[in-house]
């Protein structure tokens, strides 16, 4: 079964704090299988998705790489980087999703080194209008999963959102909603 893993590239943790997390949360919602990232080395952001991951279920792993350029190079899958300039998602999802490799989706940080574009075998576009990689990576992954990732059930929850009308409502998995 193909598995699918998210690469964020420079991360800063003095600007990038906030926005490293949600990249990690959005590839963990939308079915990704763990995340990569590079930059400066941030134990508190790996430990937080840790945290995350006990309370809300995985499986779901996050490595810090040093050398990002070797871990594109050395992914034994296909390679997909998230930019405005690459060709439309709906153009090219059929053939990304027909392929039985694993993906490294690859998205920014800094600004993003025109290397990663030769080293991707898809430059893919969620929009070719400005907007956050963290949009760009839901959009996408939704895309590549169908919509089943909506469905996708995490193993070992301690916590699960009832879904309700107004208001809202989280037990313990276990007690009674």
């Amino acid at each position: 079964m193909m598995k699918v893993y998210v690469l964020r590239l420079g991360h800063r943790p003095a600007r990038d704090l906030r926005l490293t997390m949600h990249v990690f949360l959005a590839a963990r919602a939308f079915g990704a299988d763990g995340v990569l990232y590079s930059g400066i080395r941030d134990r508190g952001l790996e430990e937080r998705m840790r945290r995350v991951v006990e309370e809300w279920g995985g499986p779901f792993t996050v490595e810090y790489v040093e050398d990002w350029r070797r871990a594109i190079r050395s992914w034994d899958g296909d390679r997909v980087h998230l930019t405005m300039y690459g060709m439309p998602v709906q153009e090219v999802i059929e053939e990304i999703r027909k392929s039985p490799m694993d993906k490294l989706v690859i998205v920014g940080g800094e600004k993003v080194p025109g290397e990663v574009y030769d080293m991707a075998d898809w430059n893919v576009a969620v929009t070719n209008q400005p907007h956050s990689e963290v949009s760009a990576l839901a959009v996408f992954l939704h895309e590549l999963f169908k919509g089943r990732e909506l469905l996708k059930r995490f193993e070992d929850a301690k916590l699960k959102v009832v879904p309700q009308r107004r208001g809202k409502k989280v037990v313990r998995v276990g007690e009674k909603a």
